[in-house]
């Protein structure tokens, strides 16, 4: 049955009446049934699973605000400060790209995964420490100078997302909250650095910018990490699922004396020894069940269960 036919019965969305095929779903009870390509998941298994985790909405997260502020910078620092044919030029914006757009499509897949979700913000990060990397050898490799960490240039520019973060948690009603901001809004607000004809100043505030993502794409990534251990993602919990129905269909088609819900074999009334279930083949209760001694036709013992 398609995947879209097993969201639609979990969250009950449509009635499925009739197909010419095994794949069918009456939406009438709790029985009701939902036959995937391995297993059976019955709609009261699914009602006890968690929903859907909420997606996208990355474009308020600051992680992602700040990547984008990062790569519009380096698409400008690029075109104006190293040449076009430079094969450095198209990997530099290309990382900055991925750290923005990983962030983005992680988000999106956090619905059904989790773990995808995980391993493209780990990409995200991967790509700024990358570009990290390239600002810093623009630098050294034109012997200009680097800031220190907690140097006066360094502390104004992270003054500039600090203020943005307490002015969000002071109102957020605020018409002009910083949530609200446009990109273009939120770049002008280091519009002095990043748009400095000194190509040394623009470097410098941008290696603070991703400095900036990549604590908080460490958080993140530690916080998503936490929450897959702990819950997992809708499509591993969906897979646990489909597994616990398998099991159970096997134990349910299994024959009798497979099952490890009967009770223990009583004592033989007659000798004693073990006794096995048996099926009655004949007489008045064909197909009925009752303890029979293993050591028949020695002893015939039998026992009702």
């Amino acid at each position: 049955m398609a995947f879209g036919k097993t969201i639609h019965a979990r969250l009950g969305l449509a009635k499925y009446h009739h197909t010419p095929t095994p794949e069918r779903c009456i939406r009438k009870s709790e029985t009701c049934r939902i036959h995937t390509d391995h297993a059976v998941i019955s709609v009261q298994s699914l009602k006890t699973m968690k929903k859907l985790r909420p997606s996208g909405g990355y474009r308020s997260s600051a992680s992602f605000q700040t990547a984008t502020i990062i790569y519009d910078a380096t698409v400008w620092f690029c075109e104006k400060f190293l040449d076009a044919r430079s094969r450095t030029v198209d990997q530099m914006v290309q990382a900055a790209r991925s750290g923005r757009q990983n962030i983005a499509e992680g988000s999106r897949c956090a619905a059904t995964s989790s773990q995808t979700e995980l391993r493209l913000v780990n990409v995200a990060r991967a790509s700024l420490e990358e570009l990290l990397l390239d600002y810093e050898d623009y630098l050294r490799h034109r012997r200009l100078p680097q800031w220190a960490p907690d140097g006066p240039e360094a502390s104004a520019v992270r003054a500039v997302a600090a203020q943005l973060r307490r002015q969000d948690r002071t109102d957020p009603t605020n018409p002009s909250n910083p949530s609200d901001l446009s990109d273009q809004q939120r770049y002008a607000l280091y519009a002095r650095w990043l748009e400095a004809e000194d190509a040394a100043l623009r470097a410098n505030a941008i290696i603070c910018l991703i400095h900036q993502a990549n604590y908080l794409l460490d958080h993140q990534i530690a916080a998503l990490e936490a929450a897959f251990i702990e819950d997992g993602g809708y499509s591993e919990q969906l897979a646990t699922e489909r597994l616990r129905q398998r099991r159970k269909e096997q134990t349910d088609r299994a024959s009798p004396t497979d099952r490890t819900d009967l009770p223990q074999p009583p004592p033989c009334p007659k000798c004693g020894g073990l006794m096995a279930l048996r099926t009655a083949k004949g007489g008045k209760n064909p197909g009925s069940q009752f303890w029979g001694c293993t050591h028949y036709p020695e002893c015939k013992g039998t026992l009702p269960i």
